[in-house]
């Protein structure tokens, strides 16, 4: 469900995310964090159409990315082909990086926009963090974004912000919201309206279960896979972490040593 969900969602993504914006707030911190551990390979997880990835190599790092999605990795190869930056990007999904990119093969990982949810066991939770910490040199760093589902589930949010794009003569709305179902997983649901020359909306719904991971889950996954200097933010500005009222859970985290 998940692969198809985001197969179906790559063609509009970057529509869907402003990434002018989001890269300008994100950027500052993961370049801080790579910085203290003079991080120079970056392997980006999860990478969706691979703008980070993209991003960090304009900046002169060795990067790579990673989805589990045909369809983000195709859409992640023609971005970085268009601004001219040598980026390896591969279809592979969480448990299987270290097949494909080697041991020990990067300074630092990223894993943001939400992605570890969507992994519904905790046993398929530790194989991907186990993977995440033999993809990592010795001390290497590990950053993770989630949304904050302790105030997610502490105050049943269903909703989140809808965004809009418009593009020529054509509009697009995107409203994502959950369903919180009996046996405590969400669904996540994601509705993309479309018309053209002020014409009819036409809309598309993609669907994909997430299981709603606590900080304290991800924390102790971690713990077991022998990271170390876990430590939280409430977004990738590098507020403190309120688990009743932050947006979002950043992780960072750094393999043993």
């Amino acid at each position: 469900m998940q692969q198809v969900m985001y197969d179906s969602l790559s063609s509009d993504y970057d529509r869907f995310v402003n990434w002018q914006n989001r890269l300008s707030i994100e950027l500052p911190f993961i370049i801080e964090h790579l910085q203290k551990l003079n991080a120079r390979s970056v392997l980006d997880a999860a990478t969706g159409t691979g703008m980070h990835a993209i991003a960090l190599a304009q900046l002169g790092y060795a990067t790579s990315g990673a989805d589990i999605s045909h369809g983000m990795i195709q859409k992640a190869r023609l971005n970085a082909t268009s601004v001219g930056v040598d980026v390896r990007f591969e279809v592979t999904g969480f448990g299987s990086l270290v097949q494909t990119f080697g041991y020990q093969s990067f300074d630092a990982l990223l894993c943001l926009g939400n992605s570890l949810p969507h992994l519904l066991t905790l046993q398929d939770l530790d194989v991907a963090i186990g993977d995440f910490s033999a993809i990592l040199k010795p001390g290497g760093i590990l950053l993770i974004q989630n949304r904050n589902f302790d105030a997610i589930i502490g105050h049943h949010d269903r909703w989140m912000e809808p965004q809009s794009h418009s593009e020529a003569n054509s509009e697009w709305i995107f409203q994502r919201f959950y369903d919180f179902d009996p046996d405590g997983l969400l669904t996540f649901h994601m509705v993309t309206l479309k018309r053209a020359n002020q014409g009819k909306w036409s809309q598309t719904v993609v669907s994909s279960r997430l299981r709603p991971l606590l900080q304290d889950e991800l924390f102790s996954a971690l713990s077991r896979a022998g990271f170390e200097s876990i430590a939280s933010y409430g977004n990738m500005s590098g507020d403190s972490f309120n688990p009743d009222a932050s947006g979002n859970l950043v992780i960072s985290a750094r393999s043993s040593s």
